[in-house]
């Protein structure tokens, strides 16, 4: 049975895990915004998503673009979680997840790391 978790305790549970993540790497995220949605309307399981161009793939060129986006589907992350404390474990994976893929990191290297 997938935990019952609001809208704004699970936007809090994001932000905390942001907090987690080292001011180094903050402050090298760059035209970078992290959301909540319920689902990805393709893939409804889908836990996170970024969408953007990577750090490391932006070259001279790159400007005037919108924001990359982080998104963190909260009903998919609840149905996977038996428990509150899991939610908070899934949410803290997902976002540093996807905040990989910020930084150029690809699915393969984030599952040998331990964060797939």
């Amino acid at each position: 049975m997938p935990v019952v978790m609001g809208r704004q305790r699970f936007q809090e549970l994001v932000s905390d895990a942001l907090d987690t993540v080292p001011p180094r790497l903050t402050a090298a995220m760059d035209n970078v915004v992290v959301l909540v949605e319920d689902r990805n309307d393709e893939e409804p399981s889908l836990l996170g998503l970024y969408t953007g161009v990577a750090l490391t793939e932006r070259t001279s060129d790159y400007g005037g673009v919108l924001p990359d986006r982080i998104t963190i589907y909260r009903e998919a992350i609840l149905d996977v979680c038996d428990s509150a404390d899991d939610v908070v474990q899934e949410v803290a994976v997902t976002v540093v997840h996807e905040i990989a893929h910020h930084f150029g990191i690809d699915e393969d290297t984030l599952h040998d790391l331990g964060w797939g």
